[in-house]
C-alpha cells in the first residue's frame, strides 16, 4: 500500500467552553475557547490525476464545487507553492453539516496536510495553518493538532493536556448557519476575557447558545435531555452538543437511554490530531 492508497482521517472537534469576548473592526469576532478532538469523523481518500484538474468524486448536496473547503483547500496549496498536480478527492461525511463539530474546517485541514505530503510540497505547519486561516477561523487548530485553548479569532493557540474522557454527543435535526449566530443581535459579545491559564475543566459556557436555542426549539430539547446527566454544552454555533463521561461505559449506557427520535454518538476524546506527526513545527 502507498501513501496514496490509504484513507486519511478527519476528526470532529468540541468546544469545553466558548466566550465572545469582543469584536474587531472588520466584523470578525474575538473568541476563547478550548478545542477537543473526537475519535469521530470524515474520511477521505486523494486520487492523483494526470490531467491537472481539482475534482471532488461525490458532490456535498447545496455546496458548489467552488465553495467546497476541500477543493478550495487543495487550491490554495496548489498556488502557493507552484506545483500543478491535479487529484480527485474521495470525501466520506459522517460529521453532520451545520452542526458545530468542525466538519468542513476538518476536511480542509486534512486536505492540506495530505496533499501537502502526497505532493512533497513542503511546507512546515505554521505556513499551512496560514493558508487555512484563509479558508476559515477554524481550519488552523486541526493543522496545529493539539488540543489547545484558543483566542483572537480562533488562531492563538496555548496547549493543553487532556484527562481521558468519553463523550456522548447529540446531533439535532437542523442545520444551524454560523453566520447567523454570530450576526444575531442578541448575541452577547462582552464576556470577559480570561488568561488561557486560568481556564479549568468545566469553566464558562458557550455564549452562541442561548442564540441557537431561541432559535432552534430542537437544539434546546437536546440540551434539556443531555442536562440530566451533566453539565451538557452546545459545541461551536450548534446544533449539536455534547455531555462528558469518565468511561466508555456509562457513555454508551446513556446512549442506549436516548429518547425515540434522538439520536447521537459515542466518540473517545483524543490526546492529539491523528496527523500530527506528518508535519514539522
Amino acid at each position: 500500500m502507498t501513501d496514496w492508497d490509504r484513507s486519511w482521517p478527519a476528526p470532529a472537534k468540541i468546544n469545553l467552553f466558548l466566550h465572545v469576548v469582543g469584536r474587531r473592526g472588520d466584523g470578525y469576532h474575538l473568541l476563547q475557547t478550548v478545542f477537543r478532538f473526537l475519535d469521530h469523523g470524515d474520511v477521505l481518500r486523494f486520487e492523483p490525476r494526470q490531467d491537472g484538474r481539482l475534482v471532488l468524486a461525490n458532490l456535498l448536496p447545496g455546496v458548489a464545487p467552488k465553495d467546497d473547503l476541500t477543493l478550495r483547500a487543495a487550491s490554495a496549496l496548489r498556488e502557493a507553492t507552484g506545483t500543478s498536480a491535479g487529484v480527485t478527492v474521495h470525501l466520506d461525511k459522517r460529521l453532520p453539516m451545520g452542526g458545530g463539530l468542525g466538519g468542513g474546517s476538518s476536511d480542509a485541514a486534512t486536505t492540506l496536510i495530505a496533499l501537502n505530503h502526497l505532493w512533497r510540497t513542503g511546507l512546515d505547519r505554521a505556513a499551512l495553518q496560514g493558508l487555512g486561516l484563509g479558508l476559515g477561523a477554524d481550519v488552523p487548530v486541526f493543522i496545529h493538532g493539539r488540543n489547545c485553548f484558543a483566542e483572537a479569532i480562533g488562531e492563538l493557540f496555548t496547549d493543553f493536556d487532556l484527562a481521558p474522557a468519553w463523550y456522548l454527543v447529540l446531533v439535532p435535526p437542523v442545520t444551524v448557519p454560523t453566520a447567523a449566530i454570530f450576526s444575531s443581535p442578541e448575541l452577547h459579545r462582552d464576556t470577559p476575557a480570561i488568561a488561557p491559564g486560568a481556564w479549568n475543566p468545566g469553566f464558562g459556557g458557550n455564549d452562541l447558545e442561548p442564540v441557537a436555542c431561541a432559535r432552534y426549539p430542537e437544539v434546546a430539547r437536546h440540551l434539556g435531555w443531555l442536562r440530566k446527566l451533566g453539565d451538557a454544552r452546545m459545541s461551536g454555533s450548534g446544533a449539536c452538543c455534547f455531555v462528558e463521561f469518565a468511561t466508555a461505559a456509562e457513555a454508551e449506557a446513556a446512549q442506549s437511554a436516548l429518547p425515540p427520535g434522538m439520536v447521537g454518538f459515542v466518540a473517545r476524546g483524543l490526546e492529539r490530531h491523528p496527523l500530527h506527526g506528518l508535519l514539522k513545527g
